[in-house]
């Protein structure tokens, strides 16, 4: 068996709102989110809440950030999203209240199954609950739950369920210690 490009079908993907909607937000991801030049976290909020997705308070967004589809993302209060952070979000993202995704961080909602000459696509949720950090440049795959103050290093790949108050590091990523919260 061979792979098979030419017979890939992902109509059955529906990501959600209408074609204008989807081809409006493409403009406004790379003119506001994906842009150095507006550092203001308060349009940044504004335009994700307009485009559906659901935002708490205190969230704070800094620049080069990129966002797959606002209307399948929920972000809790406090939580900061990093430089150059792609949420790449083909099907649901839930962001817990105080996590922080660090620069370069990337929530992948999408793969293909290798296993099949098409390479259909498969997508599954990210949950990231309260108090998790996900270090720079690491990658959180599909269907990974970070439970509650999880850390993934800097560089790791998260492709299983992080425990909680666990640190984890490696590709794929391990356990490694426990995470103590000094007050």
């Amino acid at each position: 068996m061979i792979t098979e490009l030419s017979k890939y079908d992902n109509s059955w993907y529906k990501p959600g709102g209408t074609g204008f909607k989807r081809f409006f937000w493409f403009f406004v991801n790379y003119l506001v989110f994906k842009n150095g030049l507006l550092p203001f976290s308060i349009l940044k909020i504004t335009l994700l809440k307009a485009f559906g997705a659901k935002v708490g308070k205190g969230v704070n967004i800094k620049p080069f950030v990129n966002i797959k589809y606002p209307w399948l993302l929920e972000i809790g209060n406090y939580v900061w999203i990093g430089e150059g952070v792609w949420i790449d979000n083909l099907t649901k993202v839930s962001i817990g209240n105080n996590v922080c995704l660090s620069q370069g961080a990337f929530l992948l909602t999408g793969n293909h199954n290798y296993k099949r000459s098409t390479f259909d696509l498969i997508t599954k949720e990210i949950v990231i609950k309260e108090g998790v950090w996900i270090g720079a440049k690491a990658t959180v795959c599909p269907g990974v739950i970070c439970e509650s103050h999880s850390i993934l290093s800097v560089g790791s790949v998260a492709t299983k369920k992080l425990e909680p108050y666990m640190v984890y590091s490696g590709n794929p990523a391990v356990k490694v210690k426990e995470r103590i919260i000094e007050s």
